[in-house]
């Protein structure tokens, strides 16, 4: 499993999904919830609920 290149926490999928969908696709390394909220200037609640949304409209990269 990866961990986040920032503080080193393990990531899960919709973690490197979130990653990959707001920074770039072919990213290999990634961030945490917290660590790309940051980066981002969001909160983590903003990307649960992008999360949320990319999944209900089908997007295979969240779970």
């Amino acid at each position: 499993m990866s961990s986040c290149i920032r503080c080193g926490k393990e990531l899960t999928y919709n973690e490197i999904g979130a990653h990959k969908k707001f920074i770039n696709r072919g990213s290999t390394q990634f961030f945490c919830k917290d660590c790309l909220a940051r980066k981002l200037g969001v909160t983590v609640q903003d990307i649960d609920r992008k999360i949320e949304e990319f999944k209900q409209q089908g997007c295979t990269l969240f779970v």
